[in-house]
């Protein structure tokens, strides 16, 4: 069961997104504005309302919805636009928002590639994406939290598995679909340790660019680091096996 249905009513968890450091949405809310003002934005999976709070203190209009009605009590102190939503289907019609984003949300829903579709759906044309999740199935790195990414055996399966959708990228697209994972549950409660899709940039990237998106950033970097660590970072195919997804598209059209 994703972590969607444990925290619809948990008070508990609204308190820890209610503490999180700034600099964990910082670079996802800056890569979610655009340069004009005034325009609706939308972040899916908006818990205590953070974002949106920093959006609309930037001049936006700025939205949010979340499955946790503790979590949109708390959001709807910063502003009356955040709201209760199934988890499945965004309540507003086609191409409706200027920027769409969901930080860290993906690795969590029913129906992930149903979910890429759904924030393609209410985004116009020509505006922008942002979608932002753990890498699964990282081959380089440290700080490895979670048993996927965990040791040198779990590496070499990740290496194995990610050959394996590249060439099902190729040859057989129709079928591609994230791969599930069973949820840890434990206390005391650990972000991420409950996804229960192992989700990745290959098939983000495969996802967004089907549901009508071309990829304009694709970085590992899911935070702001020093420029030239980013740099480094992103360079190189590399980005796809280390850290984290960051991804950011605009929908094709005008």
């Amino acid at each position: 069961m994703s972590h969607l249905n444990a925290i619809r009513s948990d008070d508990a968890y609204a308190e820890i997104l209610a503490n999180w450091d700034e600099r964990f949405y910082l670079k996802y809310t800056d890569a979610l504005r655009p340069a004009k003002p005034g325009v609706r934005l939308l972040d899916v999976g908006c818990g205590v309302g953070q974002v949106v709070a920093r959006l609309t203190s930037a001049g936006f209009e700025a939205h949010g919805v979340d499955v946790s009605a503790p979590n949109i009590a708390r959001a709807r102190k910063f502003s009356e636009r955040c709201q209760l939503y199934d988890g499945r289907h965004l309540p507003y019609p086609d191409n409706h928002f200027a920027g769409v984003g969901a930080l860290n949300v993906l690795e969590h829903v029913e129906a992930p590639e149903d979910f890429i579709g759904e924030l393609a759906r209410v985004t116009e044309p020509g505006g922008r994406i942002v979608l932002s999740s753990p890498n699964f199935y990282r081959v380089l790195g440290f700080r490895d939290y979670h048993p996927r990414m965990r040791g040198l055996a779990a590496k070499w399966q990740n290496w194995k598995r990610l050959r394996e959708k590249r060439r099902q990228l190729k040859n057989d697209p129709a079928s591609v679909r994230f791969d599930r994972m069973t949820p840890i549950v434990k206390e005391p409660f650990t972000p991420d340790d409950d996804a229960i899709v192992a989700t990745n940039p290959l098939e983000m990237q495969f996802f967004l660019e089907r549901n009508g998106c071309a990829v304009e950033m694709l970085s590992c970097t899911d935070r702001y680091v020093a420029a030239p660590l980013d740099w480094l970072l992103n360079a190189t195919p590399l980005r796809y096996f280390m850290f984290n997804a960051f991804l950011v598209a605009r929908k094709n059209g005008n």
